[in-house]
């Protein structure tokens, strides 16, 4: 069998946060949804059954709720501080696909949400 992508995936993680332009929406905050792909050769996980061939979501998502905690105005800043720290953290990451949208944003627009994509892939 020969693997052609492999990822770790987070889908519709949602958290609350303080980010935005306006300083209301640092003050009050707001509930924001992430979805976030990591490509990652797994295929040791997959011949071991070991934790240690893989990334463990669970540490994925605590990286993701630390950087939500710390407060920015904009959605950019957070997606990158997240990608950074995934880099950082799993030298085994290649490429990060992530999603950051706010729910229910102060726009005047009846949405789900607006945010942020971005592909990035280590350098």
């Amino acid at each position: 069998m020969r693997i052609e992508h492999s990822q770790v995936l987070l889908k519709d993680v949602r958290l609350f946060g303080y980010h935005g332009v306006l300083p209301q929406e640092r003050a009050v905050g707001a509930y924001f949804m992430l979805t976030l792909s990591i490509e990652t050769d797994f295929s040791g996980a997959m011949a071991t059954d070991k934790l240690e061939g893989t990334i463990s979501y669970a540490e994925v998502f605590e990286i993701v709720k630390a950087e939500m905690a710390v407060p920015a105005q904009l959605l950019e800043h957070v997606a990158s501080r997240i990608c950074k720290a995934l880099f950082y953290r799993f030298p085994v990451a290649q490429a990060i696909h992530l999603e950051l949208l706010k729910e229910n944003p102060p726009m005047g627009a009846d949405c789900r949400g607006a945010g942020v994509a971005i592909d990035v892939r280590r350098e």
